[in-house]
């Protein structure tokens, strides 16, 4: 792995909240950000990584994580289009998820079980990702932080309010001791 690992945005950043920018040019510097991001996805120990989550406005995401059959699929998917299945053919997965932008607390969230996404890959060959299990909850949920909203946005209100609980609780419990 030839990226740095760089710090993960936590909730309560405007980047989070923002729908980002359209990647235009697929160059170096473009390479340079995706090695970054699946450096900082496996320093953080996650299975997927938008961009705004390591505070930087591009519609790009990197994964690595497993289909419905348990084969771990790795890519990256610049500008994506999500589609999942219409309501009439929805089958819903009520998985449990987390997020790296606000670490510690999960929740169960209802998602299509079936997700595919259309974009390009770093050097901006068209590519398509049919995704299933894990993978198809990743790429919603990737596709989500591009449009400026986190997996809590998408809770019940009583929901969300525990785990933003949590999550303050946990902050607290891990923050330095002050000293006099």
């Amino acid at each position: 792995m030839t990226g740095t690992a760089r710090p993960i945005t936590i909730v309560g950043n405007p980047v989070l909240h923002t729908a980002c920018r359209p990647v235009e040019s697929f160059d170096t510097e473009l390479a340079h950000l995706v090695e970054d991001m699946f450096a900082s996805m496996y320093a953080a120990g996650g299975v997927g990584l938008a961009a705004n989550q390591i505070g930087v406005n591009l519609r790009v995401f990197v994964y690595d994580c497993p289909d419905g059959d348990g084969v771990y699929r790795k890519g990256v998917l610049v500008n994506p289009a999500l589609e999942v299945p219409a309501a009439k053919d929805r089958v819903l997965d009520q998985g449990d998820e987390g997020c790296l932008s606000v670490p510690g607390p999960r929740a169960v969230l209802g998602r299509p079980d079936r997700a595919t996404c259309h974009g390009f890959d770093v050097s901006g060959t068209p590519v398509t990702v049919h995704g299933t299990g894990v993978l198809a909850r990743c790429l919603q949920h990737e596709s989500d932080h591009l449009a400026g909203m986190l997996y809590i946005d998408r809770l019940s209100a009583k929901a969300r309010k525990a785990v933003m609980t949590e999550f303050s609780r946990r902050q607290r419990q891990d923050a330095p001791a002050a000293t006099a």
